[in-house]
């Protein structure tokens, strides 16, 4: 039996709490059970350097653990982002910009931070669709404020883990099953089903592409529900 007594195909308790932050132009606290992610959206009306010559804006993204977000506390990357930090940033980057018609937001970069308050698994998955809702109010403040004239967001986007655990395929996984996992996946994908990215590793022995497809389709059950929340929540 999984922790809470959660079916193999159930979803931990996910709760995406917008506006939290008053100051950012968009923001979102999301919950995906003891996970708990700060996303917030900020607003430059200057591109990077090496886009001023492009026709688009831009959307980037920073991501950080606090130090007891953790069992034990976990040194600040003070210096420089750690490589694991360094790769969650860009796929979060990736993830959201796939979504959005960079044209229609041109002269704009908006910076999506993910902060990390605790932590217990798929802290990524979690800072991708928090990061969206995020991204979409900050999208709507621009669109008010006549900074933009079209709404760039193609369709909406989340991510979510699904695991092999104990030979059984299983949603949303937390740290003790994702630490003990003999597969581990994350699934990036749109509303209309379209894959944005896949992670996916054997832990132990190679998986079969009949495994595969039975996360896949528990991933998709899950992003649809997810999904659903994120427009819950936006009131959309």
């Amino acid at each position: 039996m999984r922790n809470n007594n959660r079916a193999n195909n159930q979803l931990r308790n996910i709760e995406f709490i917008p506006s939290f932050n008053p100051y950012a132009e968009g923001s979102c606290l999301v919950k995906y059970g003891n996970t708990h992610v700060i996303c917030t959206a900020s607003v430059d009306e200057h591109v990077p350097s090496w886009l001023k010559e492009e026709e688009k804006g831009w959307i980037t993204a920073e991501y950080a653990m606090l130090p007891r977000a953790t069992q034990t506390r976990t040194q600040r990357e003070c210096k420089k982002p750690s490589g694991r930090t360094q790769e969650i940033q860009r796929l979060i980057g990736r993830s959201l910009r796939a979504v959005v018609d960079l044209e229609k937001i041109k002269g704009v970069c908006i910076y999506i931070d993910c902060d990390v308050l605790q932590a217990d698994g798929g802290t990524r998955v979690a800072s991708i669709s928090g990061g969206f809702v995020a991204l979409y109010l900050a999208i709507q403040k621009l669109l008010k404020d006549k900074i933009i004239s079209q709404n760039p967001i193609r369709e909406f986007v989340a991510a979510v883990s699904c695991d092999i655990c104990n030979g059984h395929p299983v949603l949303d996984v937390d740290y003790s099953e994702d630490s003990t996992s003999q597969v581990d996946m994350n699934f990036i994908l749109t509303e209309s089903g379209k894959i944005v990215e896949i992670q996916g590793t054997a832990e132990g022995e190679p998986f079969t592409e009949d495994e595969f497809a039975q996360l896949l389709e528990l991933g998709k059950s899950g992003i649809k529900q997810i999904i659903s929340k994120q427009k819950e929540a936006l009131q959309c």
